[in-house]
């Protein structure tokens, strides 16, 4: 008997994170470049009843089940036509922006575009994000926001729709233009590894070797335009109603389980 209150609180308990989970979501439906995340339950290990643990036998019960991950779904959603120099957009999917920390030099990623020009100390504008920190170009170092040549990203861009190639139009010009600073676009091995730093945010766990940032040689980077949220209304309104559903028989187990016990205790009063 006690054991249905265990199977009962904790999934209640889950239930309840699942709901946290998807206020998330909903909350950030506005937000530029945000990805949704899902809840993964898994079920708890089953135990035998009225035998050993190591026995085998078709008489099991279950011990409720837990969110196993909450993984993101990195890929490209729609966008929303800003006429922003300073804004942009992701095509790709699984490919993020570096940026730094000011602060303490911290190294987080983004998919968020809307970037300004910002005065720093030295004097010199660079390309920052809306909270305050720095846009790194391919080579990790802080880019300039007047070293941007917009004008070469429209044209990579109306080259990429016309299926030219890398290979095809590799010349001199293109190798000069290639050492020239530009925003760094990174893509990961493991994008779902990545841990929420909050503020739209994402950093490589410490100590995942396995999961070093790779720089994206030709990105589809569009210019004027910036990524909308990724949070699907309709998709997310049913979510909250299984979760609650599920929370309501969980909460009700714990209810007849007590009820049980109550007349248990009476009969044998």
């Amino acid at each position: 008997m006690n054991m249905s209150f265990w199977t009962g609180a904790v999934g209640a308990d889950h239930f309840k994170n699942s709901l946290d989970v998807v206020s998330n979501n909903l909350a950030n439906i506005n937000t530029v470049g945000y990805k949704p995340k899902n809840s993964h339950f898994r079920e708890l290990i089953n135990y035998n009843i009225n035998d050993s643990r190591e026995a085998v036998t078709e008489l099991q019960a279950g011990a409720g089940a837990i969110i196993n991950e909450t993984p993101t779904n990195f890929k490209f959603s729609s966008m929303n036509i800003t006429n922003s120099e300073t804004d942009f957009c992701l095509m790709d999917d699984n490919t993020f922006f570096m940026i730094q920390d000011p602060n303490d030099n911290s190294i987080t990623y983004t998919r968020n575009g809307h970037f300004h020009r910002g005065l720093m100390p030295d004097g010199e504008f660079y390309l920052m994000t809306e909270s305050g920190k720095y846009v790194l170009d391919q080579n990790g170092e802080r880019l300039k926001a007047d070293v941007i040549d917009f004008e070469t990203l429209r044209g990579k861009s109306e080259e990429e729709n016309g299926e030219t190639t890398a290979e095809t139009t590799e010349t001199e010009e293109t190798q000069e233009n290639e050492e020239k600073p530009r925003i760094g676009v990174y893509t990961f091995p493991h994008p779902s590894r990545l841990i929420s730093q909050g503020d739209n945010e994402l950093a490589v766990r410490e100590g995942d070797n396995q999961n070093t940032p790779a720089l994206v040689s030709y990105p589809h980077l569009e210019s004027g335009v910036l990524e909308s949220s990724g949070t699907d209304m309709a998709l997310e309104m049913t979510k909250i109603i299984e979760s609650q559903r599920a929370f309501t028989y969980a909460l009700k187990m714990v209810t007849t389980s007590d009820e049980i016990e109550g007349t248990i205790n009476q009969l044998r009063g």
